[in-house]
């Protein structure tokens, strides 16, 4: 792994991770809305012998610097800077694997740099969001648990986030060692800028449309059985969209597929080769 950090449009800092060397089309990991690219260790771990794969931390996220602005969190704004991270890491077509607000800003990308995109994986991400789950997110996003220590991180993502499919204690603490991170106080704090909930507050806009811009590129789409953020009812219509999109349903997962159930392993490998 090689991380390293560049300077967005605007000079704000980027960190973004490297992993592999292959000479195949290299695959970009845009993770979820507060999620880092921690998420895509295990992904580079089964395809990094064959090709590079690089993630980055979005703005006021996991090591990227913090904004000044609320409104420098802005999806056009990220998106800005997913650009950015392609122009510095000279990836200038490849795979984009997108998780939650990862696969709406790989939709965005097909319409703002169509030649970018080789082939597009959506995990648990639509043109439409559910609307418990999207006023869930923006306080589950909003909120600072500070919490006591590890142990007690994992207790709280396995109560708040019950239907993700991670099973052992080591599992969840694994996973909150992505999510928070202790401070100088001692307790235990988001990795993210908990302001970006700031920008959830408005109505979403069509994005149908941005579905639309992926027509002609090769499409996979991981989707959670018990995800309340990608409804069955949508899945559907996107399939019928797009007939040829590939679909892998992880049954027994919630918001959103880590990646590593077997179901979602065969589909990218079926998917990238």
């Amino acid at each position: 792994m090689n991380a390293r950090e560049v300077a967005a449009w605007d000079g704000l800092k980027l960190r973004v991770v490297e992993w592999g060397n292959g000479d195949r089309l290299p695959l970009l990991c845009l993770p979820g809305l507060v999620r880092t690219s921690g998420d895509f260790a295990g992904v580079a771990a089964r395809h990094g012998a064959r090709r590079r794969v690089v993630a980055l931390d979005y703005a006021g996220r996991g090591g990227s610097a913090r904004a000044r602005s609320v409104a420098r969190y802005a999806p056009e704004a990220m998106l800005r800077d997913v650009l950015d991270v392609c122009a510095a890491a000279h990836v200038h077509r490849a795979v984009v694997l997108g998780t939650s607000f990862g696969g709406l800003l790989a939709m965005a990308l097909g319409a703002a740099r169509p030649g970018l995109l080789a082939g597009v994986v959506l995990n648990d991400v639509g043109p439409e969001i559910g609307r418990k789950g999207a006023g869930w997110v923006r306080r589950y996003v909003g909120h600072d648990p500070a919490l006591p220590d590890l142990g007690a991180a994992a207790a709280h993502l396995r109560r708040v986030l019950p239907d993700l499919s991670l099973h052992s204690d080591e599992d969840w603490r694994g996973f909150a060692q992505l999510t928070y991170a202790p401070g100088p106080d001692g307790c235990w704090h988001p990795l993210w800028d908990t302001r970006i909930a700031r920008t959830l507050g408005g109505k979403l806009p069509d994005l149908w449309p941005l579905f639309g811009a992926l027509a002609g590129v090769p499409l996979l789409l991981v989707h959670g059985g018990r995800s309340n953020l990608l409804q069955a009812e949508t899945v559907a219509r996107m399939r019928a969209a797009r007939p040829d999109m590939a679909v892998a349903t992880v049954p027994n997962s919630g918001h959103a597929p880590t990646l590593a159930e077997p179901e979602a392993v065969a589909a990218m490998e079926a998917f990238l080769e």
